[in-house]
Protein backbone atom coordinates (compact mmCIF):
# COMPACT_ATOMS: atom_id res chain seq x y z
CA UNK A 1 0.00 0.00 0.00
CA UNK A 2 2.56 2.75 0.97
CA UNK A 3 4.86 1.91 -2.49
CA UNK A 4 0.96 2.76 -4.20
CA UNK A 5 1.59 6.13 -2.34
CA UNK A 6 5.08 6.63 -3.02
CA UNK A 7 4.76 6.17 -6.69
CA UNK A 8 1.66 9.18 -6.64
CA UNK A 9 3.87 11.07 -4.23
CA UNK A 10 6.61 10.81 -6.89
CA UNK A 11 4.75 11.52 -9.93
CA UNK A 12 3.60 14.78 -8.74
CA UNK A 13 5.52 17.94 -10.05
CA UNK A 14 6.42 19.16 -6.90
CA UNK A 15 8.41 22.28 -8.61
CA UNK A 16 5.08 23.35 -10.36
CA UNK A 17 2.66 22.86 -7.13
CA UNK A 18 5.41 24.87 -5.14
CA UNK A 19 5.53 27.89 -7.39
CA UNK A 20 1.67 27.67 -7.84
CA UNK A 21 0.60 27.75 -4.49
CA UNK A 22 0.97 31.27 -3.99
CA UNK A 23 -0.87 31.74 -7.26
CA UNK A 24 -3.75 29.64 -5.81
CA UNK A 25 -4.11 31.52 -2.24
CA UNK A 26 -4.42 34.70 -4.31
CA UNK A 27 -7.41 33.52 -6.96
CA UNK A 28 -8.95 32.55 -3.72
CA UNK A 29 -8.87 35.20 -2.23
CA UNK A 30 -9.63 37.69 -4.73
CA UNK A 31 -12.96 35.21 -5.43
CA UNK A 32 -14.08 35.17 -1.72
CA UNK A 33 -13.71 39.11 -1.57
CA UNK A 34 -15.59 39.14 -5.08
CA UNK A 35 -18.08 36.79 -3.70
CA UNK A 36 -17.90 38.59 -0.57
CA UNK A 37 -18.75 42.18 -1.63
CA UNK A 38 -21.85 41.12 -3.86
CA UNK A 39 -25.13 41.17 -1.85
CA UNK A 40 -28.36 39.30 -3.07
CA UNK A 41 -30.84 41.20 -4.18
CA UNK A 42 -33.32 42.34 -1.90
CA UNK A 43 -36.12 40.90 -1.69
CA UNK A 44 -38.24 42.91 0.70
CA UNK A 45 -38.28 46.04 -1.84
CA UNK A 46 -39.67 44.22 -4.76
CA UNK A 47 -42.34 42.65 -2.35
CA UNK A 48 -43.37 46.55 -1.53
CA UNK A 49 -43.72 47.25 -5.21
CA UNK A 50 -47.10 48.16 -6.56
CA UNK A 51 -48.35 45.43 -8.87
CA UNK A 52 -49.37 47.25 -12.40
CA UNK A 53 -52.66 44.56 -12.36
CA UNK A 54 -55.04 44.15 -10.58
CA UNK A 55 -54.11 41.21 -7.45
CA UNK A 56 -56.96 39.83 -8.17
CA UNK A 57 -55.93 38.54 -11.23
CA UNK A 58 -55.29 34.44 -10.35
CA UNK A 59 -52.27 34.85 -13.42
CA UNK A 60 -50.69 37.84 -11.74
CA UNK A 61 -51.13 36.29 -8.30
CA UNK A 62 -49.50 33.33 -9.87
CA UNK A 63 -46.70 35.20 -11.28
CA UNK A 64 -45.82 36.33 -7.68
CA UNK A 65 -45.86 33.89 -5.96
CA UNK A 66 -43.80 32.17 -8.63
CA UNK A 67 -41.16 35.71 -8.26
CA UNK A 68 -40.79 35.66 -4.40
CA UNK A 69 -39.81 31.48 -4.70
CA UNK A 70 -37.51 32.39 -7.17
CA UNK A 71 -36.24 35.22 -5.05
CA UNK A 72 -36.02 32.90 -2.42
CA UNK A 73 -34.16 30.54 -4.59
CA UNK A 74 -31.53 32.46 -5.89
CA UNK A 75 -30.72 33.86 -2.54
CA UNK A 76 -29.99 30.48 -1.43
CA UNK A 77 -27.97 29.87 -4.32
CA UNK A 78 -25.95 33.09 -3.51
CA UNK A 79 -25.75 31.78 0.30
CA UNK A 80 -24.32 28.81 -1.12
CA UNK A 81 -21.85 30.29 -3.42
CA UNK A 82 -20.73 32.25 -0.79
CA UNK A 83 -20.13 29.50 1.71
CA UNK A 84 -18.03 27.97 -1.48
CA UNK A 85 -15.72 30.13 -2.18
CA UNK A 86 -15.00 30.57 1.69
CA UNK A 87 -14.17 26.94 1.47
CA UNK A 88 -12.00 27.34 -1.33
CA UNK A 89 -10.23 30.35 0.16
CA UNK A 90 -9.88 28.06 3.12
CA UNK A 91 -8.59 24.98 1.16
CA UNK A 92 -6.18 27.45 -0.80
CA UNK A 93 -4.92 28.05 2.36
CA UNK A 94 -4.46 24.58 3.57
CA UNK A 95 -2.51 23.95 0.00
CA UNK A 96 -0.14 26.74 0.75
CA UNK A 97 0.48 25.48 3.97
CA UNK A 98 0.93 22.28 3.09
CA UNK A 99 3.69 23.09 0.74
CA UNK A 100 5.60 25.03 2.84
CA UNK A 101 5.61 22.02 5.45
CA UNK A 102 6.60 19.49 2.63
CA UNK A 103 9.09 22.00 1.54
CA UNK A 104 10.96 22.31 5.01
CA UNK A 105 10.61 18.37 5.17
CA UNK A 106 12.41 17.94 1.84
CA UNK A 107 15.24 20.48 3.32
CA UNK A 108 15.48 18.51 6.85
CA UNK A 109 15.52 15.12 4.55
CA UNK A 110 18.37 16.16 2.56
CA UNK A 111 20.15 17.63 5.62
CA UNK A 112 19.49 14.31 7.54
CA UNK A 113 20.94 12.74 4.41
CA UNK A 114 24.35 14.29 3.92
CA UNK A 115 24.86 14.28 8.05
CA UNK A 116 24.32 10.36 7.68
CA UNK A 117 26.51 9.78 5.08
CA UNK A 118 29.33 11.93 6.55
CA UNK A 119 28.86 9.73 9.99
CA UNK A 120 28.83 6.70 7.78
CA UNK A 121 32.31 7.40 5.78
CA UNK A 122 33.76 8.37 9.41
CA UNK A 123 32.57 5.00 10.00
CA UNK A 124 33.90 2.98 7.27
CA UNK A 125 36.90 5.16 7.38
CA UNK A 126 37.20 4.29 11.64
CA UNK A 127 36.23 0.21 10.76
CA UNK A 128 39.79 0.59 7.78
CA UNK A 129 41.79 2.35 10.37
CA UNK A 130 40.99 -0.45 12.96
CA UNK A 131 41.27 -3.37 10.75
CA UNK A 132 44.93 -2.18 9.37
CA UNK A 133 45.87 -1.66 13.05
CA UNK A 134 44.87 -5.05 14.07
CA UNK A 135 46.24 -6.70 10.74
CA UNK A 136 49.23 -4.74 11.25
Amino acid sequence: MAIGWLTVLKSVPWAEVISNAPKVADGAKKLWSTIGKKSPAPQADAAREEPAHAPDDPSVAALQTRISALESEAADLHDQMLASSELIKALAEQNTQLIQNIEANRVRVLRLTGITAFVAIIAVAGLVLALVAHAG
